[in-house]
């Protein structure tokens, strides 16, 4: 087998190996229809006609026909390089292009265009700034608000799904502070396979972005896939690990293998087990749960963060009123 990668770069001792593994043939209940109903057909035109790109067609989501249904979709910011390289992850790994400061503003104006009720913003890892690219998620997060403050149904809400940014103080800061309904940052798997899977980033430190940005206020978020070497009782775990560092939303998704230079799928998680797993994290105490096969963790985000809200407003009603003095 080439040990070139489909780039030209040379591939990596990790994607040697990985390659040795031919792709799995997916099991038959990984499988999506098609339900395109009316506002699913108004985006695609919208899109193809204003010549606009989302993660959820580039990246061939099986979600797509229900985001875009309830006029939801997911933009990815700071290029098409990461600075850093997860097992899992089809973003390649490299040298990014100079910061895009005009980024932010044209987001805005796709989300403005396809009169989106929520939009998931994600992006890349930027090690190579100074700020680890926090003023470009904060900006993005700005520009929607801001651009939408006028709209009939409601400013668009925004999910923020950011990299861990080392936990420097300053740079949750800035991001924080440009106050997205939701936070979000994807653990993804369990301790003991962490560093194999995600070698850029720290179990512990991923759960400490979660804390403060719970302490911030803000609604918190993450996402676990199954199937890349955990057990069960690890899943249980890392899902008692979340709730415990302030988690209120989770997403459980299934891996599905990118490319042979990827992590080989160790094993497919049954339907069955997902409903468990939902039922069980629902009785740990998260405010909202997505578990499924092709769930991904932009997957219903605006009725995961309604829960959230509901939730938030019960526990606000329970807390008896302070004594009079």
């Amino acid at each position: 087998m080439s040990a070139v990668a489909p780039d030209g770069r040379k591939m990596l001792r990790l994607e040697v190996r990985n390659s040795q593994t031919p792709i799995e043939r997916k099991p038959e209940w990984i499988k999506t229809r098609a339900k395109m109903g009316p506002e699913y057909n108004q985006l695609q035109k919208l899109v193809k006609s204003e010549g606009l790109h989302t993660v959820c067609q580039e990246a061939g989501c099986p979600n797509i026909f229900e985001c875009w249904e309830d006029r939801e979709a997911t933009f990815l910011i700071g290029g098409d390089q990461c600075t850093r390289r997860c097992d899992f992850c089809q973003i390649d790994t490299g040298k990014p292009q100079a910061l895009d400061r005009d980024e932010p503003r044209r987001v805005g104006e796709s989300v403005v265009t396809m009169d989106l009720n929520y939009a998931t913003i994600t992006g890349v890892a930027r090690d190579d700034l100074e700020d680890g690219g926090a003023w470009l998620y904060a900006e993005t997060v700005r520009q929607i608000h801001a651009m939408t403050a006028e709209r009939e149904a409601g400013h668009t809400k925004v999910e923020l799904l950011i990299p861990d940014f080392n936990a420097v103080p300053e740079q949750l800061a800035e991001v924080f502070s440009s106050r997205p309904e939701v936070l979000a940052h994807n653990v993804e798997t369990v301790p003991r396979i962490f560093k194999r899977i995600r070698p850029a980033f720290r179990y512990e430190r991923s759960l400490k972005v979660i804390t403060e940005a719970r302490a911030a206020g803000l609604v918190t978020k993450s996402n676990l896939i199954l199937g890349m070497g955990e057990t069960r009782e690890e899943v249980s775990e890392a899902l008692q690990d979340l709730h415990e560092a302030g988690c209120e939303l989770i997403t459980i998704t299934q891996y599905l293998r990118p490319s042979v230079r990827h992590h080989p799928v160790e094993r497919w998680v049954k339907p069955q087990e997902f409903v468990e797993l939902k039922e069980e994290a629902e009785e740990i105490g998260f405010s909202g749960v997505m578990s499924g096969p092709l769930v991904r963790s932009s997957y219903r985000a605006g009725r995961l963060f309604q829960q959230a809200m509901e939730a938030r407003g019960a526990a606000s009603a329970e807390v008896p009123a302070a004594p009079a003095v």
